[in-house]
């Protein structure tokens, strides 16, 4: 099966340009930079609640625990939140036209409703097709998550960790090597 595409820096800026330029950009960027600085899957995304990434004086949490009834393997795990990441968070809540309870859903759909994984996968395709990125998908932020902690120098058991996962062979699948990265390698020798 093929892997999906890890943006180049490049191509993740003119993403986020397509986005700025749609309806419900902020839900939009929000949603893809949860996916790319913290390496969290679709269903992960559109199972949070504003309680789970704002505290209850609506200042950012440090860090999201996921719930093990949200994740893939079904083991709750912590998501450290980055600067870049609670800036998008903070930005998105100045959005919103009035608070929002602490269970209701981080991320609405037009109808006001939580979103579906499905429907979140969608729209994200959606999104990079708008881009022109053919090969990207929902699962191409957190491929992009993995391969820069890796490419960064993070230890290979940080990262598995990070990501959820519970073998490091996992965790290697989903590092993109490109010809240039090779090249910078053997250059260090």
């Amino acid at each position: 099966m093929k892997q999906a595409r890890v943006l180049t820096d490049q191509e993740f800026k003119r993403l986020l340009a397509v986005v700025a330029q749609g309806k419900h950009a902020g839900r939009n960027r929000l949603a893809l930079m949860l996916s790319h600085f913290a390496g969290l899957r679709v269903g992960e995304i559109a199972a949070l609640a504003v309680q789970d990434v704002l505290d209850s004086d609506g200042k950012v949490r440090e860090q999201i625990r996921l719930r093990a009834e949200i994740t893939k393997g079904g083991d709750a795990r912590v998501v450290f939140v980055g600067e870049k990441l609670r800036r998008e968070i903070e930005r998105h809540r100045a959005e919103w036209p009035q608070e929002r309870p602490a269970a209701a859903p981080l991320l609405l759909t037009q109808k006001q409703t939580a979103f579906s994984a499905n429907t979140l996968c969608q729209l994200m395709a959606q999104l990079y097709g708008q881009a022109g990125l053919d090969g990207a998908s929902s699962h191409s932020g957190r491929r992009w998550f993995i391969t820069r902690l890796a490419h960064s120098g993070v230890s290979p058991k940080v990262i598995m960790t990070l990501a959820g996962h519970k073998n490091l062979t996992t965790t290697q699948r989903y590092i993109d090597v490109r010809d240039e990265m090779m090249k910078a390698a053997v250059e260090l020798l």
